[in-house]
């Protein structure tokens, strides 16, 4: 159905105006000026003929095939133009007009209505509150964009029209021109999931952009951008991901836009390079479209400068890419090529004396060197004998394997233009830090690309058990399920739980303390009392059976005073867990996304440092062990720093059971392990404590309300 939209045979016009600045107006100028080459139908109650077309007072005079509409009609008029071209079996529309969801109340009446009708009537519908659409392999500019953008390979979406507009001329400025561009506006009907799933197979696509407020369906996004990224490069720019951003994506398009992490893991696990600015949208887009992304993360540094190679190679590092020293043989290559009095290393600095021809030996040499993955030439024009030819020499010189890229410091009066150099396929960049950022995205995009296929694994586990406890927990009313019952959940999966039982007298808390053994730790028991230690709830490291009756007594005591009316359970006596690494592991189910994972050392890591990471699940093996890669504090696992190793499988498998946990049933909706106890490889981690939180029903969609 989408091939009708994007690839119409015939299109008319419902609202076509004579008069200019019309909507109805530009949009028909808009499809002759491009040279669309079917039928172009206006139509318009009083007849006559506008731009040298017959106007057909109503669409069902037309007496041929109609494929796409355009809705050029105020809003309050939108249904029954659109009911005009159900009956002609029109297969897809297009409703420019604002006033609907983003308007209020009757504006989101007005919407719902519109979508019914459309769904009823078989007929899919772009908008409303939106651009339109261009197809410039078609010549189509079904839209009220004020000009054609140029023919290329980049495809242009966006929530925003004034947006799509700036990328298209954004494209246009950097000359990577435009396949397919589609403001989708609303969203009451064709979404970016839609949109995502069709240029994937658009054979004149070869990189996706697009700028979201907003998703509409989390699993079928992920679904859909996924395929996509198997097939071409997706770059997304996600707006709204501050609480004043938020608030105007929410008057933008009538939206409310979910939590930034949940976004932030989707995009990872679709393998969508995620743009922060506009700037950065571009700057990707330009490397993924001119270059092939690196097979590794060994950067070269080509420069005439010493300041700006040390300037290249800490963004390099920063970016978590390597600056590897060169082999003998390379840099033995490279002595006999450059002048003598360049420096030869990574980055190597060429000198001022450098000739056009001994850069591109150089860059010859370095691509065919298996040991580097991708070359950045960075240049201070100022500083070479032959700027403009120099550049030119290194464009027509890329082996179209190694990706190289390019910065240009300085004036750059005389030098090639960013035509010749976009036509040779150089991607060029201002400063040496927005040439980096571009890589790190190619060489994410590449990682992405050559992952193994997905294979979640499935753990023995005794879900029934799981399934009595949350059924019984949920018909108390209560949401937040307590220390006790969450280790009871989490042993059922897995986990491993010390020794431990819950009393109500300090009596039997001795009898307990002894049977285990000690030392023990004594925690109340409540579904009122989260923060435990706050109020005195939790006694560690005791030692003897007096000990444990004077931590019985003063906990009652304290709760007595600081939570009179909580419920008290009784206090749980458990078993001290070995000495070991504390880590965080937790999930927050997204309304959007599902459950996303977190993980996290203990302690300052998390409280102050904010050194955590975030997954989708379901997660595979490879994704858990990536998930701890990504944390600042790694090396601490890995045993450096003065710390010993602890078993990093074993918390990756704590995750993947974690994920399973929550796949399985969705009433859940937050867990923590705080901390989980990682030990050396002979020793099972450990469940210190835990919390889990359900939710009161379950969406059908089965991701929790």
């Amino acid at each position: 159905m989408l091939e009708k939209l994007f690839s119409p045979q015939s299109v008319a016009v419902i609202g076509a105006s004579k008069v200019k600045g019309k909507v109805g107006h530009t949009t028909l100028h808009n499809l002759v000026q491009a040279g669309f080459r079917g039928p172009i139908v206006p139509v318009n109650p009083q007849g006559g003929e506008i731009l040298g077309l017959k106007v057909y007072a109503h669409l069902a005079d037309y007496p041929h095939v109609i494929d796409l509409a355009l809705i050029t009609v105020p809003a309050e008029k939108t249904l029954d133009a659109v009911q005009d071209a159900i009956a002609k079996k029109v297969s897809a529309v297009v409703v420019v007009a604002s006033g609907f969801k983003e308007s209020g109340p009757s504006g989101a009446q007005l919407e719902e209505e519109l979508v019914a009708l459309c769904a009823k009537g078989g007929v899919r519908l772009l908008g409303p509150n939106c651009l339109g659409l261009i197809n410039t392999h078609l010549q189509l500019n079904a839209s009220f964009s004020r000009r054609m953008p140029q023919l290329g390979k980049l495809a242009v979406f966006s929530q925003s029209g004034a947006l799509c507009t700036a990328m298209m001329d954004e494209a246009d400025s950097r000359r990577l021109g435009v396949s397919v561009s589609v403001s989708i506006g609303n969203k009451a009907d064709i979404t970016e999931v839609d949109i995502l799933s069709y240029l994937a197979s658009d054979e004149a696509t070869k990189v996706i952009t697009g700028y979201l407020e907003d998703i509409t369906d989390g699993d079928q996004f992920v679904k859909s951008a996924e395929e996509a990224s198997k097939q071409k490069p997706v770059v997304i720019l996600k707006a709204g991901i501050t609480e004043a951003g938020a608030r105007a994506a929410s008057h933008h398009t009538g939206v409310a836009t979910g939590q930034d992490t949940a976004y932030g893991a989707a995009f990872k696990r679709a393998g969508i390079c995620r743009a922060d600015t506009f700037e950065a949208l571009f700057d990707y887009a330009t490397a993924l479209a001119l270059q092939p992304p690196p097979q590794g993360d060994r950067v070269f540094i080509l420069t005439n400068s010493g300041g700006t190679g040390t300037v290249a190679a800490d963004a390099v590092e920063k970016a978590d890419m390597l600056v590897p020293q060169l082999s003998e043989d390379l840099r033995a290559e490279l002595t006999r090529i450059l002048p003598v009095r360049g420096y030869i290393n990574n980055p190597t600095d060429v000198s001022a004396g450098a000739t056009p021809q001994q850069y591109v030996d150089a860059l010859k040499a370095v691509q065919a060197n298996p040991d580097i993955d991708a070359v950045l030439v960075v240049l201070a024009p100022q500083y070479i004998n032959e700027p403009a030819a120099t550049v030119r020499a290194i464009a027509a010189n890329l082996d179209g394997v190694t990706p190289v890229l390019a910065s240009f410091l300085g004036s750059r009066e005389g030098m090639p233009t960013r035509a010749e150099l976009a036509e040779a396929g150089l991607p060029f960049y201002p400063s040496p830090e927005r040439a980096v950022g571009a890589l790190k995205a190619m060489h994410e995009y590449g990682v992405w690309r050559r992952r193994p296929a997905r294979h979640v694994v499935r753990f023995p586990v005794n879900r029934r058990r799981v399934e009595r406890i949350i059924t019984h927990w949920q018909r108390s009313g209560h949401s937040r399920l307590d220390e006790v019952r969450s280790k009871s959940i989490l042993k059922s999966y897995g986990f491993r739980i010390m020794s431990g039982r819950l009393t109500s007298s300090p009596e039997e808390a001795i009898e307990i303390a002894q049977f285990i053994g000690y030392p023990v730790a004594m925690k109340v028991v409540s579904p009122h009392i989260v923060r435990k230690s706050d109020l005195g709830g939790v006694r560690l490291n005791i030692g003897s059976s007096e000990e444990v009756a004077d931590a019985f007594d003063l906990m009652m005591l304290r709760l007595r005073k600081h939570a009179p009316n909580a419920l008290i359970e009784g206090v749980y006596v458990e078993k001290m867990a070995e000495k070991g690494l504390e880590v965080i592991i937790g999930m927050t189910r997204d309304p959007q996304f599902g459950p996303m994972l977190m993980f996290g050392l203990g302690g300052i890591f998390v409280e102050v440092m904010k050194d955590v990471t975030f997954h989708l699940a379901p997660i595979t093996e490879g994704e858990a062990v990536q998930m701890l890669k990504s944390t600042r504090s790694y090396e601490l696992l890995e045993g450096k720093r003065g710390t010993k190793e602890v078993d990093i499988a074993a918390i990756a498998v704590a995750l993947q059971r974690i994920s399973q946990l929550t796949t399985d049933f969705p009433q859940i909706v937050e867990l923590d392990i705080n901390p989980l106890i990682i030990g050396e490889r002979e020793l099972e981690p450990v469940v210190v404590d835990a919390g889990m939180t359900f939710a009161s029903n379950v969406q059908e969609n089965g991701k929790g309300s």
